[in-house]
C-alpha cells in the first residue's frame, strides 16, 4: 500500500444534520473510505449505538479499523458491498437500522494512488477495481470489449459527446501494442478529440476515466441496489443520507426516493384503491444539498458533491 489511507470528508456538518443520529441507534456507513463520516457518527454515538462501515477495499478496511479502534466495539467493519448490506448485516442479526449514510465518491487515497489506476494524474497501470479481488480490470475492459461497447460504456457512464470517435482511437492503438496504462490511456482519448474542443478546466480524459471506472466496478447497478436496500432496512423514523459526486449517480438517488414517496397505483378511473400502496416516507431534501464556498477551497473535490436525505415513515 502506497502512504496512508486518506478521504477528506464531504459535506460533514450536512450529513450529520440529516442522519440525525441518536444514543443507542444502529447505523450504516455503506462507504466506509477512510472513515471520516464514520467518525462523526461514533462521536455522535458516544458509546450508545453501533456503527457497520461496509467498504470493498481492503485497504480501507484496514485503515478504518486503526483509526476508529478507540471506539471499541461501537464499531464493526465489514468488507463488501454496501449493494449486498442486508446479507451482510444478517449474519449478525441486523434486520433493521436507525440511519444509513452512502458517499459515492472516490477515495482521495485510491485516486492518488498510482498504483490503483483511478486517475490520469500520475502514470500507472489500467486497473480502477475497487475490490482488489475482483478479476475485471480497466485494461481488460480497454483490451476486450468491442468498438461499440466501449462506445457505449464512455456514452452511457462518461455522458461524453465523443464516445464513437474515442473508442474507434482505442480499437486502433490497441491493434499496435497493448493499452495497459493510464497515461497511454489518457493520451489516446486526448488525441482523439479535436483540440479546438479541449476545455480549460476540465482534461479531456476525465469522462471516459469516470465512464470505466462506473463500468469496471458496476457502480450504477450497485447504487440502485444498495439504496433500495437501504430504504426497506430503515425502521420507522430511520433517513438514509446518500452523497454522489456526478449526474447519474444524482438521478438514480433522486428518482428511488421519490418512487419510495409514491402512494397508491391503481388505475385514475379506480372508485376505490385496491392496490394498497402508500407512501413509505419523505424526501428531506427539496433540492440537493451542496458544499459551500470554505468547504470547496478546502476541498475542491467537494465542488460537485451532492446529498439528499430520506425519512422512513
Amino acid at each position: 500500500m502506497t502512504g496512508t489511507f486518506r478521504h477528506c470528508t464531504v459535506l460533514p456538518t450536512a450529513s450529520l444534520h440529516y442522519l440525525n443520529v441518536h444514543a443507542g441507534g444502529l447505523y450504516v456507513d455503506g462507504t466506509l473510505g477512510g472513515g471520516g463520516h464514520s467518525e462523526l457518527i461514533l462521536q455522535a454515538l458516544n458509546g450508545q449505538g453501533t456503527l457497520f462501515g461496509i467498504d470493498r477495499d481492503p485497504e480501507a478496511i484496514a485503515a478504518a479499523k486503526k483509526r476508529l479502534h478507540p471506539y471499541g466495539n461501537s464499531f464493526q467493519a465489514i468488507q463488501g458491498s454496501f449493494g449486498d448490506m442486508a446479507a451482510l448485516l444478517a449474519p449478525l442479526g441486523v434486520t433493521a437500522v436507525d440511519g444509513v449514510l452512502l458517499d459515492l465518491g472516490v477515495s482521495s487515497h485510491q485516486l492518488d494512488t498510482p498504483e490503483r489506476g483511478f486517475s490520469f494524474r500520475a502514470d500507472g497501470p489500467l486497473d480502477m477495481r475497487m475490490d482488489t479481488l475482483q478479476v475485471l480490470t480497466a485494461a481488460d475492459l480497454i483490451q476486450e470489449a468491442s468498438e461499440q461497447e466501449l462506445a457505449r460504456i464512455f456514452t452511457t457512464y462518461g455522458e461524453e459527446r465523443w464516445a464513437k470517435r474515442i473508442a474507434a482511437h482505442i480499437c486502433r492503438s490497441r491493434q499496435e501494442a497493448p493499452i495497459e496504462t493510464t497515461a497511454q490511456l489518457a493520451d489516446i482519448v486526448r488525441g482523439a478529440i479535436p483540440r479546438r474542443f479541449h476545455e480549460d478546466r476540465i482534461d479531456p480524459a476525465t469522462r471516459t476515466f469516470q465512464a470505466l471506472r462506473i463500468a469496471v466496478n458496476r457502480e450504477l447497478e450497485q447504487i440502485e441496489t444498495g439504496v433500495k436496500a437501504g430504504l426497506h432496512m430503515l425502521k420507522p423514523g430511520g433517513r438514509m443520507v446518500v452523497i454522489s459526486f456526478h449526474s447519474l449517480e444524482d438521478r438514480l438517488v433522486k428518482s428511488l426516493f421519490r418512487e419510495m414517496t409514491k402512494g397508491c397505483i391503481c388505475p385514475p378511473k379506480m372508485p376505490v384503491c385496491q392496490c394498497g400502496k402508500t407512501p413509505a416516507g419523505k424526501i428531506l431534501t427539496g433540492r440537493p444539498v451542496c458544499a459551500d464556498i470554505q468547504e470547496t477551497t478546502q476541498n475542491p473535490r467537494a465542488r460537485s458533491a451532492k446529498l439528499r436525505a430520506f425519512e422512513r415513515l
